[in-house]
């Protein structure tokens, strides 16, 4: 089995009292995606301070700029040049494994997309950073997947939802799970089944970059569980108290039972001391009507369900 490094998309929501958010991040997990040079390219001194900031072993990988792909198109133009060397001095500063570029819809069902990857891919290089690939929004052609494997590029899936269709020694996976629009938290199957895939034996490295509006809790639950060989607890309690718990949160007050379905039925909660389970499995079982409080829901469901 391969090394298996987690962690998240960006620290810039990773929320302490005070202090450096990146240099705390880096306490917690041992690889982050750098998500802002997606939308900006960064100044040689926010690159500086990233590395300086965390331990030598601790591993980066970078999103290209996406201009690159969205306005561009892979075509070798003197912007995209100046994307590419700034990608280029990027990935070899924070000495990053792997360097992904998003292909939006639009673009993956062009024809001449597997002719404009491979002129890229061939002309184009990153030192020791591997390129990875995410197609967006449908399933590249068998000629497109053919040119990112002659050119030793990595396909990127979404390890819950499908898997990579071009053999790599390098797996790398970013992780939104099955919600809408991020919305979303892996349950401990789930979370076990991405594990098992990732410590398959033909891969040197496994990379997971979770996502989504739990990313660093996904992301911690997983890390516990490959070095505990269990899942930790949601909350601090176990049954309705959980669930009141996880409701607590953030659900708004007065609702109606389809609004905590929609809104809340996402979210875990500890259904017993090692089982977890899905909101949405418990508040689907209270009666219709509108509820002012939480101790109004967890009474009736308490009637209902207990």
């Amino acid at each position: 089995m391969g090394h298996i490094r987690i962690g998240a998309g960006g620290w810039d929501y990773f929320i302490i009292p005070s202090g450096d958010r990146l240099k705390a991040y880096s306490l917690a997990f041992d690889f982050v995606e750098v998500n802002s040079t997606y939308y900006r390219l960064p100044s040689p001194s926010a690159i500086a301070s990233w590395r300086r900031r965390v331990s030598p072993g601790f591993e980066f990988s970078v999103r290209c700029q996406r201009d690159l792909a969205e306005l561009h198109r892979f075509e070798l133009t003197p912007q995209t040049l100046r994307i590419i060397d700034s990608m280029e001095k990027t990935c070899r500063y924070l000495k990053a494994t792997v360097l992904t570029i998003l292909v939006p819809k639009a673009l993956v069902g062009e024809i001449e997309l597997a002719s404009k990857l491979n002129n890229f891919l061939s002309t184009t290089s990153f030192g020791e950073t591997r390129i990875a690939i995410e197609f967006r929004g449908s399933d590249p052609t068998e000629d497109t997947l053919k040119i990112l494997q002659d050119h030793d590029a990595v396909h990127s899936v979404d390890l819950s939802t499908q898997d990579p269709k071009v053999d790599s020694s390098i797996l790398y996976s970013r992780l939104f799970g099955k919600g809408k629009e991020n919305i979303y938290e892996f349950d401990d199957n789930e979370l076990q089944d991405i594990a098992t895939k990732a410590s398959g034996p033909k891969f040197d490295q496994s990379i997971l970059a979770f996502h989504g509006v739990r990313m660093y809790g996904d992301a911690a639950r997983l890390k516990t569980f490959l070095t505990s060989g269990k899942f930790p607890s949601a909350t601090g309690q176990v049954g309705l108290g959980s669930l009141g718990e996880v409701l607590g949160e953030d659900a708004r007050f007065p609702t109606t039972k389809s609004q905590l379905v929609e809104e809340q039925g996402w979210k875990l909660y500890d259904k017993s001391g090692e089982e977890r389970a899905r909101a949405r499995e418990v508040l689907e079982k209270l009666p219709e009507g509108t509820y002012p409080t939480l101790d109004n829901v967890l009474a009736s469901l308490k009637r209902t369900v207990l």
